[in-house]
């Protein structure tokens, strides 16, 4: 029996049944056409040869094996440095015989040039020779790595490798660049891990986070300590221009990074696949993709209150340099006017037409037409005096030297940085067959990549971060073998593997891999502290070898070493140009030793230019001395040129030692020579309390950081025949013999 609630219910669902629409009848189905046949699979495509090749270079070449930790020979010899005993284990295999150890004055010397670059004081020799402990030469060691003088001569060899230039043409991180090398200088001397020092310079943080999550759920990048904000100088370097149309930044990066921290030339895939090294030309422009993203920017370091004074000073320079420009302007107009279009008259037709075309009217090409020509088309001043009156000249001359008195207030601080552009970052790169950044091959388009990555590569937090990851990592085999073996090169005048910047097939082999392979392990277990194995390297007994070879030695081991090799002695190294002009200046008690700072320039005014340069203080460390190249003007002085100080264009891996004769003449003839040799004869017979005697042993400490011979004696004083005044000839003589310029 149904319930009565139910019952109740039959009336209400009669109702709703009947407002529904009447079924629809559905219609036939259309008779099914036959299935058409399934698309075939994609076939898989053939393997290409090349990547095969690729392959089989990669599993060839020894570089990109991984690093394992060999044993540490036994029996060769005494030493508890396992650096002596690979050294000695490959002196048995290859039947050499070292010659013995230096003595203290010569080791102290080559480790004080080594570690500071700077000679030991006569006072720090007195101090070795009477410390006869066995931790003697431990604690001078010591003493050198903690010295802020260390990260000045160790910031120069690296800045050589990654181009630091004071200016390159219209390089725009010009100004304000001296900040990255003097992060670099501080970076050494706290001995900042070797991973975190190449990560802040890609980075602008040494830090391996790179985001994090905050409370609320927000993910947000991990920012580095501020002075990582220097370390992008580095990047900034690489720029010649501030649009970076000619995408300078990205393939002078590519260049400096590969040869500086990977060891390879990749620059050499540029324009085709690598002839030699398993590296493809789009894994060059993949490299490429990395930086494409970055353009420069410009963030000033004056305060407020200096922003407001340098306009104010800036506005009333002006005013009173706007009715001389006005008055000199007036009188050469015409001159040059004339000039310019006899020389524009000279030109081809076709060069004629772009160089009278308006310049928004010129296209791209005829607007760099133009600029070629603009050097030849320039007027300088001393052409026009001479199509001038003598009326004109004098007139002309008075007004420039009226205008040269004035003073432009100083630029404000400020550095150059980069930064990623959110619209360069969306744009893809392409593959340069020619080159060209303006020729792109718009079919050959690339991925952010580098050569010999894994497929697991993770760019989501950025191109940089993804590749500095990988660089960085503990199992990547080219980072800690190249960073150990240029700080080896740097310490003994040779890597291990010679060709310290290409660890690929043209680069040979290491002498001894496995030397190479312990040290780049330990490195790595010492967290990538360049200080530990700065002081592995000059506590062991190889490095304390004699120099001097006995003829009947040398004999003994030509025939399976003539070239030392395997370091059986000590390589005699000529002083590079810096520490010679560190030491000039030290012996005369003349150097400025402060750390930091704005570079020097030793250059003369230019009498051309219409502003002075200002007066600047030349008796600062030599790794402060400006450096650089501009084709229309001098940057570098004539001193770092002479000693083979490279201009910063290209990565110096290890500087040359030429001896040519303008080097002799430097030290012969040199203004600095002439002055600081007087000021060295009057220390030293000062502090000989003016006995000439007694100053000639003190000259040859501070020169040569050793006492004269009884010979050297007997000659010295009997030339100097009790003569103060003859003081200043012998000083001089001392900075021309050939010891001053080398260390043994």
């Amino acid at each position: 029996m149904l319930s009565t609630r139910l019952l109740s219910l039959i009336p209400l669902a009669a109702l709703i049944l009947a407002a529904q629409p009447p079924p629809v009848a559905k219609p036939k189905p259309a008779a099914r056409k036959p299935l058409a046949k399934p698309p075939a699979k994609p076939a898989t495509p053939a393997p290409d040869p090349a990547d095969a090749k690729i392959a089989e270079r990669t599993a060839r070449l020894w570089s990109l094996q991984p690093v394992r930790k060999p044993e540490i020979p036994v029996g060769a010899t005494a030493s508890a440095n396992p650096i002596d005993a690979f050294i000695a284990d490959k002196w048995r295999e290859k039947g050499l015989h070292p010659v013995g150890q230096a003595d203290k004055l010569t080791l102290l010397r080559r480790v004080s040039y080594s570690l500071t670059g700077l000679p030991p004081t006569p006072a720090e020799q007195d101090a070795f020779l009477a410390d006869t402990t066995p931790e003697a030469w431990a604690k001078v060691v010591d003493r050198l790595l903690a010295s802020d003088q260390h990260g000045v001569r160790w910031a120069r060899h690296w800045l050589d490798v990654l181009r630091y230039a004071d200016a390159d043409a219209t390089m725009p991180a010009a100004n304000g660049i001296h900040y990255w090398r003097d992060w670099v200088i501080a970076a050494l001397n706290k001995d900042m891990p070797y991973d975190e020092f190449v990560r802040a310079q890609l980075l602008g943080s040494r830090y391996k986070d790179h985001t994090t999550v905050t409370a609320t759920g927000y993910r947000v990048k991990v920012p580095g300590p501020q002075e990582d904000a220097f370390a992008l100088g580095f990047l900034a370097r690489a720029a010649l221009t501030s649009d970076n149309k000619e995408q300078d930044l990205a393939l002078n990066t590519v260049e400096t990074v590969s040869t500086a921290f990977m060891g390879m030339t990749v620059g050499c895939a540029k324009c085709h696949d690598h002839k030699f090294d398993p590296i493809r030309q789009r894994d060059f422009y993949a490299m490429k993709a990395i930086f494409d993203p970055l353009v420069t920017r410009t963030v000033p370091l004056a305060t407020p209150a200096e922003i407001f004074a340098n306009g104010k000073a800036t506005e009333a320079y002006r005013k009173k340099k706007e009715p001389l420009d006005a008055a000199i302007e007036s009188m050469i107009a015409a001159h040059r006017e004339r000039l310019y279009d006899e020389r524009v008259a000279e030109l081809p037709a076709d060069v004629q037409a772009i160089i009278r075309k308006a310049e928004r009217l010129r296209t791209p090409a005829e607007q760099k037409i133009a600029d070629d020509y603009y050097p030849i088309l320039r007027i300088d001043a001393s052409k026009i005096k001479e199509v001038m009156t003598p009326e004109e000249v004098t007139k002309y001359n008075a007004l420039l030297k009226e205008q040269t008195a004035l003073t432009r207030p100083p630029a404000l601080a400020s550095f150059v940085t980069v930064e990623e552009d959110s619209d360069r970052l969306k744009q893809p790169t392409y593959i340069l067959d020619t080159g060209d950044p303006m020729r792109p091959m718009k079919d050959k388009p690339v991925q952010p990549g580098f050569p010999f990555q894994s497929a697991t590569v993770d760019f989501r937090e950025g191109r940089r971060e993804g590749f500095a990851d990988w660089l960085t990592a503990h199992d990547n085999p080219l980072f800690a073998r190249v960073a150990v073996n240029r700080i080896w090169a740097w310490h003994f005048g040779e890597g291990l593997h010679r060709n310290t910047s290409d660890f690929g097939v043209l680069g040979s082999t290491p002498t001894d891999q496995k030397l190479l392979d312990y040290l780049a392990s330990e490195f790595v277990a010492h967290n990538y502290s360049m200080k530990w194995l700065h002081r592995a390297i000059v506590t062991s007994d190889t490095y304390k070898l004699a120099s001097q070879v006995d003829p009947a030695l040398a004999a003994a081991n030509a025939q399976a070493d003539a070239r030392n090799s395997y370091l059986w002695h000590f390589r005699l190294e000529r002083l590079e140009a810096e520490p010679i002009w560190d030491t000039i200046l030290s012996m005369a008690g003349d150097l400025d030793d402060s750390i930091g700072g704005k570079s020097f320039s030793i250059l003369k005014p230019d009498a051309r230019r219409r502003e002075a340069l200002p007066a600047e203080p030349a008796n600062r460390r030599a790794a402060y001395m400006r450096r650089g190249y501009i084709p229309s003007t001098d940057v570098m002085a004539n001193f770092l040129q002479v000693f083979d100080v490279d201009d910063g264009r290209t990565p110096c891996p290890i500087r040359t030692q030429t001896v040519t004769a303008p080097q002799a003449l430097f030290t012969m003839n040199d203004e600095l020579v002439e002055k600081e040799t007087v000021r060295f004869a009057d220390r030293v017979l000062k502090e000989a309390n003016g006995d000439v005697k007694a100053a000639v042993p003190l000259a040859f400490r501070y020169a040569i950081g050793r006492p004269p011979t009884p010979p050297e004696t007997d000659r010295a004083i009997t030339w100097l025949d009790n003569s103060p005044d003859k003081l200043k000839g012998f000083a001089w003589l001392l900075v021309n013999l050939d010891e001053f310029i080398y260390v043994r």
